[in-house]
């Protein structure tokens, strides 16, 4: 071991009467422990909800819709073929869209149907769970001449839950865009009845989607042959827009393809501007730990201002005394950025159960259900944003170390040695 290092965690160890110096660096390893910890325990947070998001809003929606720029498309069935055969691309559904409202009773609330193909539906998104009866009951078409069954549909929970809807219930459809009478136009109205009511964990889709039949929705919307689109999910949802480009150069115009990415954009970039300004703020809290470390190693200089002197008389060169304690702050920063790390992480890891903790506790719910619609926080740790903050920590340490090193090298030996 050369002797900068061996004297650097010697320094570590104060005598009985630098007590204070050594709560001091016990201060300044806590502070770096827990600013760590804080930013990997938020940030895992904040990657989980992040995760949740996205996972919920690809249950109801595909990785990417394809539609043409002059309406409707009506030969889906030769278009789903060609993409289809795409690289990358995992399956495909046609799907009917349009805005209607929907009345129970003196209920009324807006709505967005949605027809989708029952069959090939289910390999292209997911609705999270059923409240109430099967999605499945959507594959039982109505018989030709039927006139008694009433055409089926499967409802958000909250829709169903603002209009009082169950399965079973009769409920009209009033679509704005009606038909022509003599008396004029008339809104279109339909009966349905709800085969079932699901629950996405996205409110904005809970209480505003029904879904229906694709030769229901079409009929019901006039829409002869064709489809509003086509929504296509893909072997791996983060390159969608790379695929994406492909199906557009491969089909020419009039086809145009949009991923979840551009639908989302704004939503998932304020998510993204959120975890930067957290990153920042809980940085903070390292910061201020290494003003710490700065205050320990100058009163370090102060106390050891003989030793200084007595190791340049021997010849110690002003390079070794700066890295004498500078090895003292980068060990207060490396220990407490270790502890942080490990710390963060075991907890970020184990979140369920911490908070399960917390709340037998302290008697209180950490993330009420019926407020977030998650029955736990989401954590996903990321191991590259552990190694930007171990690395950030390190070079705030470092940083810190640097001034009062550099004093200690400046220390003239005969000035230090007059009094002694």
């Amino acid at each position: 071991m050369h002797y900068e290092f061996f004297i650097g965690f010697r320094y570590l160890r104060a005598k009985r009467k630098q007590t204070f110096i050594s709560i001091n660096t016990i201060i300044s390893t806590v502070g770096i422990f827990l600013g760590v910890a804080a930013l990997i325990i938020v940030l895992a947070v904040m990657n989980g909800f992040e995760g949740e998001l996205r996972e919920k809003i690809l249950g109801v929606n595909s990785h990417i819709v394809l539609m043409q720029f002059d309406g409707g498309m009506e030969n889906y069935h030769a278009v789903m073929r060609r993409v289809n055969g795409i690289e990358g691309v995992a399956a495909s559904t046609p799907f009917v869209y349009g805005q209607a409202m929907v009345k129970k009773n003196d209920r009324v609330s807006g709505v967005q149907i949605r027809g989708i193909d029952p069959e090939s539906a289910s390999s292209v998104m997911t609705l999270g769970k059923m409240v109430e009866g099967d999605i499945n009951f959507l594959d039982n078409d109505r018989k030709e001449g039927d006139k008694s069954a009433l055409p089926l549909l499967v409802v958000g929970a909250e829709l169903a839950r603002n209009l009082g809807l169950h399965e079973g219930d009769e409920t009209e459809i009033i679509l704005p865009m009606g038909v022509s009478t003599p008396m004029g136009t008339v809104p279109r109205l339909k009966t349905f009845r709800v085969a079932g009511i699901f629950e996405s964990g996205f409110y904005e889709y809970d209480a505003s989607l029904a879904l229906m039949p694709l030769k229901e929705c079409k009929n019901f919307l006039n829409m002869g042959d064709g489809v509003t689109g086509i929504g296509i999910k893909v072997a791996d949802a983060d390159h969608a827009d790379v695929i994406a480009d492909v199906i557009e150069t491969q089909l020419g115009y009039p086809f145009r393809a949009r991923t979840w990415m551009e639908m989302n954009k704004n939503l998932f970039s304020a998510l993204k501007l959120e975890k930067r300004v957290m990153f920042i703020i809980l940085s903070l809290i390292v910061l201020v730990a290494a003003f710490n470390i700065i205050i320990t190693l100058i009163m370090s200089v102060m106390e050891k201002t003989r030793d200084i002197a007595v190791l340049k008389s021997m010849g110690a060169t002003g390079a070794s005394i700066m890295k004498i304690f500078m090895i003292q702050g980068l060990v207060i920063g490396a220990v407490g950025t270790l502890l942080g790390c490990a710390g963060g992480s075991l907890i970020a890891l184990n979140l369920e159960a911490t908070t399960a903790f917390i709340e037998k506790l302290f008697g209180f719910k950490v993330l009420p259900q019926d407020v977030y619609y998650l029955s736990e926080l989401p954590s996903q740790v990321n191991f590259g944003d552990v190694g930007v903050i171990v690395v950030l920590a390190m070079a705030i340490c470092f940083a810190a170390s640097i001034y009062p090193a550099w004093k200690a090298s400046r220390l003239d030996p005969a000035e230090a040695l007059r009094y002694e």
